[in-house]
């Protein structure tokens, strides 16, 4: 399959790399030149709870784009950029993929809207990632933290879906590539799948990014733990609020994030989180943005949920306190430290 990708990020490299090392065509087009150098000349180094290797996909600079115009058009693209470069890439990638192909997105937040608006409903295709982290610090390797696949402890981590639930052929195609790296599934809820990720990463996205710390540690501070169920509350409230069926997310189900006002419940899914203090001391994407000194994906994540809590009138004290900490970072007004989540949970006490 001939294959575009925008973004040579994490997402965008390890996916991009999975699939050019399984015999199909694939380029990836990305504005950093050091990435595009690097794997034009030694290849990305891929890494995780797999065989570690070298794949070798074809990178362009933007500047380089006029190749593409030259050639015969993409069965399908990938989108794997930033929220907040989702309209710009869209229009950028639309050209390059046959009027029969299809267009995904391959992001975090509620980029699909934005996407569609522009290629059309019937070209767009959401792809929901699931219990999967993967990290890239330096040019040519990315890494998958954990220490087994998810296929193996029942879980599927690709689902994807059409906006209207339509199954086509080429959908089966793209899930048959998927699978080869994780377990993938068509769903015909991709707004409920959508929901349920942002809501997951409502949770965990901030508190790393804001605390500069990884998920293990986290899990070891019961004040960074409070801050995660009470954020995964505000989440799951507004989400089913707009109608959008979701049964778990972060490890448990959406009733008991809900619930979670209630001492027992609370103390159910406190003792799940702090479990997780001997597992993988994973960093989300948003972590790495601050790492890398990068603008986040605060507004189209948190604060996507907090737009939609306003219009509505329910209060989300610790959502609303969490976007200002992560716009404050942007701004290089405070700096990542625990003591960022201590206050939050000081102020609203």
């Amino acid at each position: 399959m001939r294959i575009l990708f925008i973004g040579a990020g994490a997402v965008g490299s390890y996916l991009g790399g999975w699939l050019s090392s399984t015999n199909n065509d694939v380029t990836i087009i990305d504005p950093w030149p050091e990435q595009v150098n690097w794997v034009n000349k030694n290849g990305i180094e891929v890494s995780g709870p797999h065989h570690t290797f070298i794949a070798k996909p074809r990178m362009l600079h933007f500047h380089q784009s006029e190749e593409l115009s030259r050639e015969s058009q993409f069965d399908i693209g990938f989108i794997a950029m930033k929220a907040y470069d989702t309209e710009w890439a869209a229009q950028f990638i639309n050209k390059f993929i046959a009027p029969q192909g299809l267009i995904i997105s391959a992001q975090n937040c509620w980029p699909d809207p934005l996407i569609s608006n522009i290629v059309g409903e019937k070209r767009t295709v959401g792809l929901v990632m699931s219990n999967i982290s993967v990290e890239l610090y330096t040019p040519g390797k990315v890494s998958r933290p954990g220490h087994s696949l998810m296929r193996d402890l029942g879980h599927n981590v690709f689902r994807i879906g059409s906006h209207n639930g339509e199954k086509t052929d080429l959908l089966e195609k793209i899930r048959e590539i998927l699978d080869v790296i994780d377990s993938s599934v068509i769903t015909n809820n991709l707004w409920g799948e959508r929901w349920a990720k942002l809501s997951q990463n409502c949770m965990g996205n901030p508190v790393v990014a804001m605390s500069n710390l990884g998920t293990a540690e986290l899990a070891q501070d019961p004040l960074c733990r409070k801050l995660q169920i009470n954020l995964a509350r505000e989440a799951a409230e507004i989400g089913i609020k707009m109608g959008y069926k979701f049964d778990s997310f972060g490890g448990a189900s959406t009733e008991k994030w809900l619930k979670s006002d209630n001492p027992d419940i609370y103390n159910a899914l406190d003792n799940m989180i702090k479990g997780r203090s001997n597992g993988p001391n994973r960093r989300p994407s948003m972590g790495q943005d601050v790492h890398r000194g990068r603008k986040t994906e605060i507004r189209f994540m948190n604060g996507y949920v907090l737009d939609h809590a306003k219009k509505m009138n329910i209060p989300l004290p610790y959502t609303e306190l969490t976007v200002e900490t992560i716009l404050k970072i942007d701004a290089k007004e405070i700096i990542p430290d625990k003591e960022n989540i201590y206050s939050i949970i000081q102020s609203i006490k």
